[in-house]
C-alpha cells in the first residue's frame, strides 16, 4: 500500500536548488502561498531570521523545513557557511493537502536524519562538482528529498496530528488510502470503518483526533482538492463531479462555496493566476 502515491499523482511535486555550496551572503525569500523552502547546513554556522520571531542560529549540520506564510532570512555566520537550499510546491494554488499538512517551521540535526543522510551526501557530490547536468540533478534530487522527508515525518512519529499522522496510523492509513484512490466511492462511516478494522464509533472517535476533522469532512476537502486539480486540467465541471464522487456540477459547485468561498470556476482561476505569478 502506497500511502503517498495517490496524492502525489494528483498534485505534482516540483523542486528547484537554488544554492549549492558556499552562502556568500544573506539571502530573502518571501512569502509565497503554497511554496516551501528546505535550507541545509552542511558546514559553518547559519542564521534564520522569520518575521514575527527571535532569530535562530544553528553552527552544526542541520536541515530546516520551512512552510510558514511569511518572509525569511537566511545568512552565514562569522565563519562562514555551506548550504544546500532549495524550493517546492505541489502544484499550483496553496499546495492541496500534502503541503497543508507539514509544519510551518521544523528544524531536524543531521544526527536525526537517519537514511536521508546518504542523499543529502549525493548532493553534495553533485554540488562540489561542477559537471553537466548539475542544476537538473540537483533539482531532481530536491524533489526525492521532499518525498524521503515526508516518509521520514510519517515513520518517526514527528507528527502528532494531521494528515501526516493519519498516514502513520497503522489502522486509519487503509481507508485514508482508499479515500484518495476512489473519491467517487459513496464511502460511509462504516464502510470506511471496516476498512480500517475498527468499530465504527472507535474509528471516528481516533480519526477524529488524529486528523482533526470529522471522515466526511476530510472526504469532501479530498474530494474539493481534486477538483481544483482536474479543473485546472480543463475537464469539463459535469466531468468532473462524476470522478469526484458528486452527481452533478452543481453538487460539486455547492461543496466548493462551502469550504473555499467561491464557484469552481473562480477558484480554479485564482489558483492559475497566483501560481503563475
Amino acid at each position: 500500500m502506497d500511502r503517498l502515491a495517490a496524492l502525489l499523482a494528483t498534485f505534482h511535486l516540483s523542486a528547484s536548488v537554488f544554492n549549492a555550496g558556499v552562502l556568500g551572503a544573506a539571502s530573502r525569500h518571501p512569502e509565497g502561498d503554497g511554496v516551501g523552502y528546505l535550507h541545509v547546513l552542511t558546514r559553518g554556522s547559519i542564521y534564520l531570521r522569520v518575521q514575527g520571531r527571535s532569530e535562530q542560529r544553528f553552527d552544526k549540520p542541520v536541515l530546516i523545513l520551512m512552510t510558514d506564510q511569511q518572509d525569511h532570512e537566511l545568512g552565514p555566520g562569522k565563519e562562514g557557511a555551506e548550504t544546500l537550499c532549495g524550493s517546492f510546491r505541489f502544484g499550483a494554488g496553496n499546495g492541496g493537502p500534502i503541503y497543508q499538512a507539514l509544519p510551518g517551521l521544523l528544524v531536524i540535526p543531521f544526527d536525526d536524519l537517519g537514511t536521508l543522510g546518504g542523499l543529502l551526501e549525493l548532493m553534495l557530490q553533485e554540488a562540489r562538482h561542477d559537471l553537466c547536468g548539475r542544476q537538473a540533478a540537483l533539482d531532481r534530487l530536491c524533489e526525492v528529498l521532499v518525498i524521503r522527508l515526508l516518509r521520514h515525518l510519517m515513520d518517526s512519529g514527528a507528527m502528532d496530528s494531521g494528515l501526516l499522522a493519519g498516514l502513520a496510523h497503522p489502522k486509519l492509513v487503509k481507508a485514508l488510502t482508499a479515500m484518495h484512490q476512489k473519491p467517487e466511492v459513496d464511502w460511509t462511516l462504516s464502510g470506511l470503518a471496516d476498512i480500517a478494522g475498527m468499530s465504527r464509533a472507535r474509528f471516528a472517535v481516533v480519526f477524529r483526533e488524529t486528523l482533526g476533522l470529522t471522515p466526511a469532512v476530510c472526504l469532501a476537502q479530498w474530494r474539493v482538492s481534486l477538483a481544483e486539480s482536474l479543473l485546472r486540467d480543463g475537464l469539463p465541471l459535469e466531468t468532473v463531479a462524476n470522478r469526484v464522487g458528486y452527481s452533478s456540477g452543481s453538487a460539486l459547485a455547492k461543496v466548493f462555496r462551502r469550504h473555499l468561498g467561491c464557484s469552481p470556476v473562480r477558484g480554479t482561476r485564482m489558483a492559475a493566476r497566483h501560481h503563475g505569478s
